[in-house]
């Protein structure tokens, strides 16, 4: 009988320095895949339409797709739609669910109260999920060790909840779900952003109004979360 596996995708957004106006939060986002869900037909569907884009190899980055940034500077917002439709009606189609930890930067004085404070969101959302955490056979834990502050969080406190974790350093490259994670830290970041009216002009010139970013995108992954 085959082990009943739990895949957890990690990304962040944000960082472990002083506060700064236009990165206010720092946020975790753990998408949460059943590997006994089979998505075999959602992957060939998207490599499809990256195909179809011209984009077959192309590892979509959502924060600067939107504010048109780095390698996104020079493309033109219909194309630079396109990619994020590509990955938000991938993503909105996957059996996947995730959790997701924030922190105001604002309210920490330092470095090791945001530690601190980011460590307790985690614990707590965890402990939340626990019953269905333990319910698996294995977790593998997937994370590009980006950040190695929250690399010791995710570890210390992954290994002292549960006792059937592996962790696994990941590239973008090797999984689309590694995307997924990127694609929901960003959108629930700009969650935060309508929430205190603070879209900037290329989020609103990306997506016209909060009001229309949250009915058209963010309504639609924030059902996943649990």
């Amino acid at each position: 009988m085959s082990e009943n596996i739990l895949s957890v995708f990690i990304d962040e957004s944000g960082d472990f320095g002083p506060y700064e106006h236009h990165a206010p939060y720092y946020i975790v986002s753990m998408v949460l895949h059943e590997q006994s869900k089979d998505i075999v037909n959602n992957i060939s569907a998207l490599d499809t339409h990256m195909r179809n884009l011209n984009c077959e190899q192309h590892i979509i980055h959502v924060g600067p797709l939107i504010r048109r940034e780095q390698i996104y500077k020079n493309d033109l917002m219909e194309d630079r739609k396109k990619l994020f439709g590509a990955l938000f009606h991938f993503t909105r189609k996957l059996p996947i669910s995730y959790i997701c930890a924030k922190v105001k930067k604002n309210e920490c004085a330092d470095v090791v109260e945001l530690t601190t404070k980011l460590s307790k969101s985690i614990s707590r959302i965890l402990r939340e999920q626990a019953e269905y955490f333990e319910s698996f056979d294995k977790i593998i834990v997937y994370y590009d060790n980006g950040q190695v502050e929250l690399t010791k969080i995710l570890t210390t406190l992954f290994n002292a909840l549960f006792n059937n974790v592996e962790f696994r350093k990941v590239k973008p490259t090797d999984y689309k779900l590694f995307q997924v994670a990127d694609l929901i830290c960003t959108l629930e970041l700009l969650f935060e952003k309508t929430e205190s009216a603070s879209f900037t002009h290329s989020e609103l010139e990306f997506f016209h109004s909060s009001r229309d970013f949250k009915k058209s995108y963010y309504k639609y992954i924030a059902q996943k979360h649990i």
